[in-house]
């Protein structure tokens, strides 16, 4: 059977960019006893293989409509694509998969039954388990769709062969989903270490919850937040590896064609769809989804240069934006500078600002989990403390749980204020900036204001010290600190070993 992109019809109501190719039919099949039984009565499966061809400028997503018949207990997919050679310069083929079941293909809607992107050439999806990155279910009768996201293609075009296994039998029965709870017994307000940018085998990543959950411990972590490629399947793969010493949170790394946002510390089992580009003007409608399911919207590696990870959302829907993305590179400086800007045009316009985190993105080995890690000041280690600790900005950044700060700025009259908050002080008072450090061994501390970098201290060689500047809130409207290395390349500053929130002054 071909499934030639000529044979497509728009599909109305959907992402605006994503088309259908014609329906794959079970209907006349001749189902076949599985492999090896000789019984006649084990397993009986159907099998149809799509092959065709994505041109070049094919939309970001085409849809394989699959008539999928009663009496279904399993589907199965498998994939492969013609990785055509390209000349220097120009990109190759990249298709992505996922699918939906017979509630449709809806932007937002409740078909949404898996997604694997580029990491994996098959799937399975039946009641009691699925494939990581896939939900468990019944595989109920009506049209499925099986998503190919054609993420670049070549001059010649994308060669594709999709397979499609339907296995009959009794339907079988889904597992009651288990959630980490959220909130740890037994820890009051105190600075919590956590990462919230996380990928496991239910993306792209390499490892297991259970390494992730270990990884974090190892890292000196309190919470963690799972954050996969455009899926939440790993939101009930948690079970036994929280405690009292660990929070869960779960999320998702919405991965569009225009960059990528960790929903952070949403509702257990949210989907967040990611089937539109910034011109399409859905991004706000899905913020605001995020947030009612009590999470955080975060822009990821803003700055990062590969296809499709640059932000071109803007920041109007930002609770946070993660300014420290892995082991720190220019992209990050980029991120750094933008966001200060950020701060800038906050103070002039008095409007809210956005704090900055950091997070790891670690996917695999040698990715190191809590490098960097954001450190919160929270009532209380729970999801509810922990979010609102990061977006009111009571929080810094460090590169690993060696690495300590405390910071914070005292005028006249008993006043003080610490990260993320405000020294309500005259303008022309005068007002003592402070930051204490440990860890940071051959490091500098920075005192960085409105106006820039206005204050610089070598620390010991012990790296563990205190830095005092004197200002007032006409000449500095914040103060944020940074704690950085030695410059390795010419021209740059230093790699961040930690970076503070701001302190705002005046009234």
């Amino acid at each position: 059977m071909t499934g030639s992109i000529a044979r497509r019809g728009l599909l109305v109501g959907t992402a605006a960019t994503a088309l259908t190719l014609g329906p794959v039919s079970f209907a006349d099949a001749a189902p076949t006893p599985g492999p090896g039984d000789d019984s006649g009565d084990g397993p009986v499966t159907a099998v149809r293989t799509v092959r065709g061809t994505l041109p070049t400028g094919c939309p970001d997503f085409v849809h394989l409509p699959v008539e999928v018949p009663h009496g279904v207990r399993e589907i199965a997919v498998s994939y492969t694509y013609v990785k055509t050679p390209v000349p220097a310069g120009t990109q190759g083929n990249a298709l992505d998969i996922g699918i939906f079941d017979e509630r449709g293909t809806e932007l937002g809607g409740r078909g949404f039954r898996g997604w694997s992107g580029g990491a994996r050439g098959s799937f399975f999806i039946r009641a009691e388990e699925a494939t990581p990155g896939y939900i468990p279910g019944p595989v109920r009768a009506g049209t499925w769709h099986i998503a190919l996201g054609p993420y670049t293609v070549a001059p010649e075009g994308l060669p594709y062969e999709v397979t499609v296994t339907l296995t009959f039998g009794p339907p079988g029965t889904t597992p009651e989903p288990v959630y980490p709870p959220e909130r740890a017994k037994g820890r009051g307000r105190a600075w919590y270490r956590g990462d919230c940018h996380l990928h496991s085998v239910h993306s792209d990543g390499k490892r297991t919850p259970a390494d992730i959950a270990a990884a974090a411990r190892a890292a000196g972590l309190d919470f963690i937040n799972s954050s996969e490629h455009n899926t939440y399947s790993a939101h009930s793969a948690w079970q036994g590896l929280w405690g009292d010493d660990l929070l869960i949170l779960t999320g998702e790394e919405v991965t569009t064609r225009n960059g990528h946002v960790v929903a952070l510390a949403t509702d257990p089992g949210t989907f967040v769809d990611w089937r539109y580009r910034a011109r399409d003007n859905r991004f706000g409608h899905f913020a605001k989804a995020v947030r009612r399911a009590g999470g955080l919207v975060v822009p990821a590696h803003p700055h990062a240069t590969c296809i499709g990870c640059h932000w071109k959302f803007g920041f109007g829907e930002a609770d946070a934006v993660e300014v420290w993305n892995g082991p720190y590179t220019p992209e990050d400086e980029i991120a750094l500078a933008e966001w200060d800007n950020s701060l800038v045009a906050a103070v002039r316009a008095s409007k809210p600002w956005i704090p900055a985190m950091g997070n790891s993105d670690a996917h695999r080995e040698p990715d190191k989990v809590g490098l960097p890690q954001t450190v919160v000041l929270a009532d209380e280690l729970s999801r509810k403390a922990i979010t609102a600790g990061i977006r009111a900005g009571r929080s810094y950044i460090a590169e690993s749980s060696a690495v300590t700060l405390a910071f914070g700025a005292s005028g006249g009259r008993g006043l003080h204020a610490g990260i993320g908050e405000r020294l309500r002080a005259d303008e022309d008072a005068p007002v003592t900036v402070r930051l204490e450090v440990t860890g940071a061994p051959g490091c500098t501390a920075h005192f960085v204001t409105d106006q820039g970098t206005l204050f610089t201290a070598a620390l010991p060689e012990s790296g563990s010290g205190t830095a005092e500047w004197r200002t007032t809130p006409s000449y500095a409207a914040y103060v944020r600190a940074e704690v950085r290395h030695p410059a390795s390349v010419p021209g740059l500053p230093g790699a961040l070993a930690a970076l503070t929130n701001p302190v705002f002054l005046g009234r």
